[in-house]
């Protein structure tokens, strides 16, 4: 009778140790790819019970960026960033790029919108938007859900959403978090850098200098350098608004994409100390 009893505990305990031992293996692998939409449902699955459980959504916006460079500009570099963001921090996976935002009004056409090329969302369709995506990764097990945008006019939307999401997930163990200095470096430290070394004229607001060394540096398949090279001063009517982008290179571009990944996995590491 003693013998039996000591078998029946000890013959689950055997058969459990291989199954332990099999998913520590596999925790131990490195995923496939960063980027969700790469990933079979499996393998998501997998990835959040190893602790992938941190997700980026890359935001971006498909607008007029002058003659000179493809109006994607802002969903290739998003993207392009949100991965090397992830594998920096580590058990972190990469949305689906957002590629439609507010860019101004059709009737009348205001903002990029004033050019062809150009895509926009009114603003309670973007958020609403954002919203399901974000409870979707809440659902599934992502326990950090991550902001990053690369274009200036919807960064309060942002930052607003990300608030009101953890107003309703203060029970649900997730959280959001918004990366406003993912941004904000490319204005401010990056131009900055930028006018110390030779191009303070150069800066400007759209379509400059900032803009143009940064697609190089992602994809210079994006840029028409053959045209810029030989372009005319720049004007507003050409959707450059400010500076001049005719001396860009990808060399400049390397700085601003560095200053933005770091800036960005300092946020998702202080987050994840909190």
């Amino acid at each position: 009778m003693k013998k039996a009893w000591f078998a029946g505990v000890l013959l689950p305990l055997f058969t459990l140790f291989p199954l332990q031992a099999k998913a520590q293996a596999q925790c131990t692998q490195i995923p496939k790819a960063v980027a969700f939409e790469k990933l079979t449902w499996t393998e998501i699955e997998q990835d959040i019970s190893c602790g992938f459980t941190t997700i980026i959504v890359p935001v971006g916006g498909t607008e007029q960026s002058g003659p000179y460079i493809a109006v994607g500009k802002h969903n290739s570099r998003v993207l392009f960033q949100a991965e090397k963001i992830a594998r920096q921090s580590g058990h972190t996976l990469v949305a689906p790029v957002v590629a439609y935002v507010p860019e101004g009004g059709t009737a009348p056409r205001t903002s990029h919108m004033r050019f062809p090329g150009t895509i926009t969302l009114p603003p309670d369709v973007f958020a609403k938007m954002l919203t399901s995506v974000a409870d979707s990764f809440r659902v599934q097990g992502f326990k950090l859900v991550v902001f990053i945008g690369d274009h200036g006019g919807y960064q309060k939307d942002l930052e607003r959403l990300a608030a009101q999401l953890n107003v309703r997930w203060q029970a649900t163990g997730a959280r959001a978090l918004y990366i406003r200095s993912y941004y904000d470096v490319i204005p401010h430290q990056y131009s900055e850098w930028l006018r110390q070394n030779g191009h303070r004229l150069d800066v400007g607001q759209h379509a400059d200098i900032s803009d143009t060394s940064l697609m190089l540096a992602v994809d210079p398949s994006m840029v028409r350098e053959d045209a810029l090279r030989h372009a005319p001063n720049p004007s507003p009517a050409q959707g450059i608004y400010g500076g001049d982008p005719r001396r860009a290179t990808s060399t400049l571009g390397q700085p601003g994409l560095s200053m933005q990944v770091d800036a960005a996995v300092k946020a998702i590491d202080n987050a994840r100390n909190k």
